[in-house]
Protein backbone atom coordinates (compact mmCIF):
# COMPACT_ATOMS: atom_id res chain seq x y z
CA UNK A 1 0.00 0.00 0.00
CA UNK A 2 1.56 3.30 -1.04
CA UNK A 3 1.55 6.35 1.20
CA UNK A 4 -0.71 8.20 -1.27
CA UNK A 5 -3.44 5.60 -0.80
CA UNK A 6 -3.57 5.85 3.01
CA UNK A 7 -6.72 7.50 4.35
CA UNK A 8 -6.16 11.03 5.71
CA UNK A 9 -7.46 9.96 9.15
CA UNK A 10 -4.82 7.23 9.39
CA UNK A 11 -2.04 9.61 8.35
CA UNK A 12 -3.15 12.07 11.06
CA UNK A 13 -3.19 9.28 13.65
CA UNK A 14 0.32 8.18 12.63
CA UNK A 15 1.55 11.77 13.09
CA UNK A 16 0.70 11.66 16.81
CA UNK A 17 4.10 10.90 18.33
CA UNK A 18 3.43 11.44 22.01
CA UNK A 19 6.70 13.40 22.15
CA UNK A 20 6.63 16.41 24.46
CA UNK A 21 9.13 19.26 24.70
CA UNK A 22 9.22 20.77 28.20
CA UNK A 23 10.05 24.35 29.26
CA UNK A 24 13.68 23.39 29.87
CA UNK A 25 14.25 22.04 26.35
CA UNK A 26 14.00 18.34 27.31
CA UNK A 27 12.11 15.87 25.16
CA UNK A 28 9.88 13.25 26.78
CA UNK A 29 8.22 10.16 25.35
CA UNK A 30 5.92 7.79 27.26
CA UNK A 31 6.98 9.30 30.60
CA UNK A 32 10.72 8.95 30.00
CA UNK A 33 13.19 11.61 29.02
CA UNK A 34 14.86 11.25 25.63
CA UNK A 35 18.52 11.08 26.64
CA UNK A 36 20.27 9.84 23.49
CA UNK A 37 22.26 12.94 22.46
CA UNK A 38 22.21 12.22 18.73
CA UNK A 39 18.45 11.72 18.73
CA UNK A 40 17.91 14.86 20.87
CA UNK A 41 19.98 16.91 18.41
CA UNK A 42 17.99 15.53 15.49
CA UNK A 43 14.70 16.37 17.21
CA UNK A 44 15.91 19.94 17.82
CA UNK A 45 16.90 20.32 14.14
CA UNK A 46 13.52 18.97 13.01
CA UNK A 47 11.47 21.45 15.09
CA UNK A 48 9.26 23.57 12.88
CA UNK A 49 5.74 24.94 12.58
CA UNK A 50 2.96 23.90 10.24
CA UNK A 51 1.33 26.65 8.23
CA UNK A 52 -1.42 26.83 10.89
CA UNK A 53 1.18 27.36 13.65
CA UNK A 54 1.05 23.86 15.14
CA UNK A 55 4.48 22.62 16.31
CA UNK A 56 5.90 19.68 14.38
CA UNK A 57 8.99 17.62 13.78
CA UNK A 58 9.60 18.10 10.04
CA UNK A 59 11.68 15.62 8.07
CA UNK A 60 10.96 17.21 4.67
CA UNK A 61 8.19 19.02 2.80
CA UNK A 62 5.73 16.14 3.08
CA UNK A 63 6.84 14.12 6.11
CA UNK A 64 6.23 15.50 9.59
CA UNK A 65 4.84 14.49 12.97
CA UNK A 66 3.28 16.46 15.82
CA UNK A 67 5.10 17.42 18.99
CA UNK A 68 3.56 18.87 22.17
CA UNK A 69 5.40 21.95 23.44
CA UNK A 70 5.12 23.36 26.98
CA UNK A 71 6.69 26.75 26.19
CA UNK A 72 9.04 27.85 23.41
CA UNK A 73 10.41 25.53 20.74
CA UNK A 74 14.04 26.49 21.36
CA UNK A 75 16.21 28.00 24.08
CA UNK A 76 18.74 30.79 23.65
CA UNK A 77 21.62 29.52 25.78
CA UNK A 78 24.13 32.30 25.13
CA UNK A 79 24.65 35.68 23.51
CA UNK A 80 27.87 36.81 21.86
CA UNK A 81 28.47 40.47 21.13
CA UNK A 82 30.43 41.63 18.10
CA UNK A 83 30.68 45.37 18.44
CA UNK A 84 27.10 46.48 19.01
CA UNK A 85 25.55 43.43 17.31
CA UNK A 86 24.23 40.49 19.33
CA UNK A 87 24.43 36.89 18.13
CA UNK A 88 22.33 34.23 19.86
CA UNK A 89 23.22 30.55 20.16
CA UNK A 90 20.27 28.23 20.56
CA UNK A 91 20.16 24.77 22.09
CA UNK A 92 20.26 23.23 18.60
CA UNK A 93 23.81 24.70 18.30
CA UNK A 94 22.76 27.25 15.66
CA UNK A 95 24.00 30.82 15.85
CA UNK A 96 22.36 33.82 14.23
CA UNK A 97 22.12 37.54 14.76
CA UNK A 98 19.42 38.39 17.27
CA UNK A 99 16.23 39.55 15.60
CA UNK A 100 16.09 42.64 17.80
CA UNK A 101 12.52 43.66 17.03
CA UNK A 102 11.25 40.19 17.94
CA UNK A 103 12.14 40.59 21.63
CA UNK A 104 9.18 40.09 23.96
CA UNK A 105 8.89 40.08 27.73
CA UNK A 106 6.34 37.83 29.44
CA UNK A 107 4.46 38.70 32.64
CA UNK A 108 7.01 36.70 34.65
CA UNK A 109 9.81 38.84 33.07
CA UNK A 110 11.02 35.98 30.87
CA UNK A 111 12.42 37.20 27.55
CA UNK A 112 11.64 35.56 24.21
CA UNK A 113 12.78 36.18 20.64
CA UNK A 114 12.26 34.69 17.19
CA UNK A 115 14.89 32.51 15.52
CA UNK A 116 15.26 30.64 12.22
CA UNK A 117 14.31 33.75 10.35
CA UNK A 118 11.36 34.82 12.52
CA UNK A 119 9.74 31.43 12.42
CA UNK A 120 10.31 29.84 15.84
CA UNK A 121 9.88 31.24 19.32
CA UNK A 122 12.90 30.84 21.60
CA UNK A 123 13.06 31.46 25.36
CA UNK A 124 16.12 33.40 26.47
CA UNK A 125 17.70 31.50 29.37
CA UNK A 126 19.05 33.24 32.47
CA UNK A 127 22.74 33.16 31.41
CA UNK A 128 21.82 34.59 27.98
CA UNK A 129 19.63 37.23 29.61
CA UNK A 130 22.58 38.48 31.67
CA UNK A 131 24.63 38.78 28.48
CA UNK A 132 21.86 40.96 26.98
CA UNK A 133 21.06 42.89 30.16
CA UNK A 134 24.16 45.10 29.86
CA UNK A 135 22.51 46.63 26.76
CA UNK A 136 18.94 46.93 28.11
CA UNK A 137 17.73 50.32 29.32
CA UNK A 138 14.56 51.67 30.93
CA UNK A 139 12.36 53.69 28.61
CA UNK A 140 9.16 55.38 29.75
CA UNK A 141 6.84 52.44 30.46
CA UNK A 142 9.10 49.61 29.33
CA UNK A 143 12.54 48.57 28.19
CA UNK A 144 14.69 48.85 25.08
CA UNK A 145 17.69 46.93 23.84
CA UNK A 146 20.44 49.16 22.48
CA UNK A 147 22.04 47.21 19.65
CA UNK A 148 22.88 47.52 15.98
CA UNK A 149 23.00 51.30 16.26
CA UNK A 150 19.34 51.50 17.32
CA UNK A 151 17.03 51.32 20.31
CA UNK A 152 14.72 48.30 19.99
CA UNK A 153 11.58 48.32 22.12
CA UNK A 154 11.04 45.09 24.03
CA UNK A 155 7.35 44.25 23.57
CA UNK A 156 5.19 42.68 26.26
CA UNK A 157 3.45 39.37 25.57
Amino acid sequence: MSKESLPAELIEKLRQTGIRLDRNGRFWHEGGEVTHQGFRKALLRWLDLREDGRPILRLDDKRYAYVDVDDALLLVNSVRWSGDRAFVRTNDDAEEELQYDSLEQAEDNTLYCRVRPSKLLARITTPAYYQLAEHIEDQDDGFVLVAGGQRHVIATR
